[in-house]
């Protein structure tokens, strides 16, 4: 690429647009400056990309055909593997369309990435292919994963695999319904606000989403940093507990993890029992506005068989849960404003893995910005006036709370071991119509949060699985533990999936 020295016009539009008021000599000796500059990113720019290489050899791609892909849940299929023995060997798995895969195409449900082919893979993908597993294809998600309706892919809306016309859940809508369809034993879901947890609960899987920062990070379409987490969905607990296994763990690139972040042999502490297990029934998970009566009594009778299993119960208050959302909001909205959109999709600041074709990609959205989703669209209009205005004095202010967040649940967990909700408060609503307006596209993607965002921000994990079923459609359990014991919400996982068939609860 050659660096030139800008023209004064140019020079002129650059400095008024940075608030820089120069006069024309000024410009004259800024503009020689600048040159200089410019001749270390030329430098720069000669260096080979220092990008890690995939594993394996020649990756084949097709997009399968409608009578393939009934619920619109695959944007693309494969057939990727080492051939190697491991702990997942010959498991199917999908991969969520945020994650990369080298030399297959990804789009992040957005038209913004149509036509973009990753040139790595993602840390958990080269694990996965290590442990023997078959990357059979990439799962759609939500345009730019924000949204927890699975109407906002732009190829069109994901169907709930148990009735057509109804919500998968977002934003890793393609990957539940692919685990619940049984196309693949396990699928990798991403979540800022619940997109793991609440696809599962809406079609019936189980989602776990780890504490932040076990998961490495690295190879992921980011969303904001202090939100970001990856994680896995499976059609039972076991299945889950064994990929996470291979899934954890320090990569040595994403800052997100600390020497914490190491995996425990999860699945050997399945069959531990509950017995004196303390599970906090969470009076704040209760009696949403929108809750649906059923799922509220449904989830209440699974707490009671866990009961029935030798864990012991209590009603548990967190007063803070209710306001948490609203409270941290900022770090989603101006997060991903900047992230997203200022940032080229990759932002600025970590020392991370910056893909160069990604953020190419990423950087021409406002060419397709007729075409991004309501959802998209509000919440970067209110990123650009919050930045506008205010600067990131409210996301600081977001940041500091999000510290009093962690207390408040920290200090439940002194009291016991779990906490336990419903993950959505109701089971799977109608997808948007065709002719519906902003306005229901935007509050559809938003209206089964409440349970499951709050915990994004404060880090603790959440496994949801399903308890029951409402008229045919599942009805998902949350379980919520301390930083790092995912092992005790397998444990109790395990002991609930086990107490009852949930399709006959």
């Amino acid at each position: 690429m050659k660096f030139e020295r800008p023209t004064d016009e140019e020079l002129a539009r650059i400095a008024a647009d940075a608030g820089f008021d120069l006069s024309a000599e000024e410009r004259e000796t800024y503009g020689t400056l600048l040159q200089g500059l410019l001749g270390a990113y030329a430098v720069l720019d000669a260096e080979p990309e220092p990008l890690p290489a995939p594993v394996g050899g020649e990756r084949r791609s097709w997009r399968p055909s409608a009578e393939e892909n009934p619920h619109n849940a695959w944007y693309v299929r494969t057939e990727i593997s080492l051939e190697t023995i491991g702990p997942l060997s010959g498991c199917g798995v999908a991969v969520k369309d945020n994650v990369m895969v080298a030399g297959v195409p990804m789009m992040n449900g957005s038209a913004v990435l149509e036509g973009f082919v990753p040139e790595v893979d993602a840390t958990i993908v080269t694990r996965l292919l290590e442990a023997g597993a078959v990357i059979r294809g990439k799962a759609h998600c939500e345009d730019l994963c924000l949204s927890a309706g699975s109407h906002t892919n732009a190829t069109g809306p994901v169907h709930n695999p148990h009735r057509r016309g109804h919500s998968a859940g977002g934003s890793s809508s393609g990957s539940a319904v692919l685990v619940a369809c049984g196309e693949v034993e396990m699928a990798i879901g991403g979540d800022q606000g619940g997109s793991i947890r609440i696809p599962s609960a809406l079609c019936g899987a189980v989602g776990m989403k780890p504490t932040w920062g076990l998961v490495p990070y690295t190879g992921i379409g980011p969303i904001e940093m202090t939100l970001d987490h990856a994680g896995p969905i499976t059609a039972d607990v076991r299945d889950n507990a064994r990929m996470l296994e291979v899934l954890a763990g320090p990569d040595g690139i994403d800052p997100r993890q600390t020497a914490q972040a190491q995996p425990a042999p999860y699945a050997d502490a399945l069959e531990a029992g509950v017995e004196g297990l303390r599970i906090g029934v969470l009076s704040e998970g209760f009696g949403h506005p929108n809750a649906m009566p059923a799922v509220e009594s449904a989830v209440r009778a699974a707490a009671e068989r866990l009961a029935g299993c030798g864990a012991r119960l209590s009603q548990q208050s967190v007063p803070m849960h209710r306001r948490a959302g609203a409270l941290t909001l900022p770090l989603l909205v101006e997060g991903m404003y900047r992230t997203v959109l200022q940032g080229d999709g990759q932002g600025v600041g970590r020392p991370d893995l910056y893909v160069p074709g990604y953020g190419a990609k990423m950087r021409r959205w406002r060419e397709h910005a007729s075409e991004l989703s309501p959802i998209v669209v509000s919440l970067g209009l209110a990123g650009a006036y919050l930045n506008r205005h205010f600067g990131s004095r409210y996301y600081g202010k977001a940041v500091n709370l999000a510290r009093r967040v962690r207390a408040a649940y920290d200090a439940a967990f002194r009291d016991v071991d779990c906490l336990l909700m419903p993950t959505s408060p109701l089971t799977a609503p109608l997808l948007p119509g065709p002719d519906a307006g902003i306005a229901e596209r935007v509050a559809r993607a938003a209206e089964v949060v409440t349970n499951t965002q709050p915990f994004d921000v404060s880090h603790h994990p959440a496994i949801s699985l399903p308890c029951a079923r409402i008229d045919g459609l599942p009805v998902g359990v949350m379980l919520v533990g301390r930083h790092f014991e995912e092992a005790t919400l397998y444990r109790l996982a395990r002991a609930l999936e086990a107490s009852a068939d949930w399709r006959s609860c």
